[in-house]
């Protein structure tokens, strides 16, 4: 089994890792890439059928997704309610509009440089949480 094994390294392991760094050196001398055509499929659009009314079918998927629980009638109003305003947005004409990569896409961002200025400072962190178990913050439930 060992000497499989070792055969296995040697003529697919091996030649496998210098076939992967091959591509990654060609990619990264190739240059800027393009940017690829936005293509907008019309039988994907969302279509609004002008009622917000959610399914007892549709909050018990949310709640098993989300591990959220809208327990109240309330809660479900508020659900609702949030899809109505949401709903608003398919008004908007985009058609050709090309969606972005970013914000801020059109400017250079100027990143500062990745310097560490002051470090080991855990003692000092864990003092911001609420709640600590060994070194680590405890987030609530849900």
């Amino acid at each position: 089994a060992a000497r499989m094994w070792k055969a296995l390294t040697y003529f697919v392991a091996l030649p496998g890792v210098g076939v992967s760094m091959l591509n990654v050196f060609l990619k990264s001398h190739h240059g800027e890439h393009e940017r690829p055509e936005f293509v907008a499929y019309p039988h994907l659009r969302i279509r609004s059928k002008g009622n917000s009314r959610v399914t007892a079918k549709v909050i018990e998927h949310l709640e098993r997704l989300a591990l959220v629980d809208f327990g109240s009638q309330e809660a479900v109003a508020r659900l609702e309610k949030a899809i109505a305003f949401a709903d608003r947005l398919h008004a908007v004409d985009t058609d050709g509009v090309e969606p972005m990569e970013s914000v801020l896409e059109d400017r250079c961002l100027y990143l500062r440089s990745d310097n560490v200025v002051e470090g080991n400072c855990v003692e000092e962190l864990l003092q911001n949480a609420h709640r600590v178990v060994e070194e680590y913050f405890v987030a609530p439930p849900g």
